[in-house]
């Protein structure tokens, strides 16, 4: 593990796992995957939902999708007309070309040509590293397309949802960035665990930042694990 963390304890990754259970059972998991996209096309997905809803960023898809027949004709298109395609997503001008040059970029390191399939039979550290070399490529991207893919590998996705309870329940360091949580949140995985539990995880934590624990105004009362959180503890 990494320096830049205070040391966790064996009893905050078993706590960390046993809310993961609470969330699960008490938002209904197991949870359907919502995508069936081949990796690469879950790359662009992931690179449209930056900071967008996921119902603008998916009409944003599907649009680029009627618009330009193969991914080559997205790389070879006018950067103007893909902006355009785009253009309900928060910063299309920065997505256009960011877009272009990942699919680019995947087409220059697969020996020209666009597919990313050929991950599936790596490692998940040695996928996330080879897409994290990708410009626009981070952390929750990275598992976004290993996982949310038809890939299903057992890559945990954090978004900001997830990393405020994680938080806020004092099971990574409050000041932690999301890329660093996610790692570490990654790190307490078992083993065992599938892509399908990993995704669950994921769901279970982002539900309920979404229903309960707000930014602004978490709904403290209704949580169903505040009496294992540092912060319901603190504010009680």
């Amino acid at each position: 593990m990494s320096d830049i963390f205070p040391k966790i304890s064996t009893d905050e990754q078993i706590r960390a796992l046993a809310i993961d259970a609470i969330l699960f059972n008490h938002y209904g998991g197991p949870f359907n995957f919502f995508s069936t996209k081949d990796p690469l096309s879950q790359m662009v997905s992931a690179l449209l939902s930056h900071r967008t809803k996921n119902a603008v960023s998916g009409k944003a898809y599907r649009q680029l999708r009627e618009a330009f027949p193969t991914w080559e004709a997205v790389i070879e298109a006018p950067e103007k007309e893909v902006e355009e395609t785009i253009r309900a997503v928060t910063f299309p001008e920065v997505k256009a070309p960011r877009i272009q040059q990942a699919l680019a970029k995947v087409r220059d390191l697969n020996d020209g040509e666009l597919s990313l399939d050929f991950i599936k039979d790596w490692s998940v550290e040695k996928a996330r590293k080879w897409l994290e070399e990708i410009p626009g490529i981070g952390v929750k991207t990275s598992a976004a397309i290993l996982n949310f893919s038809k890939l299903r590998m057992r890559a945990l996705v954090v978004d900001t949802h997830h990393l405020r309870v994680a938080q806020r329940l004092g099971v990574i360091p409050a000041k932690c960035s999301l890329d660093k949580g996610a790692r570490l949140l990654e790190s307490y995985l078992p083993a065992e665990w599938d892509g399908q539990r990993v995704y669950d995880s994921h769901q279970g934590f982002m539900r309920h930042g979404q229903k309960i624990c707000h930014w602004r105004h978490p709904n403290c009362k209704d949580c169903s694990v505040k009496e294992h959180c540092d912060y319901f503890g603190k504010n009680s």
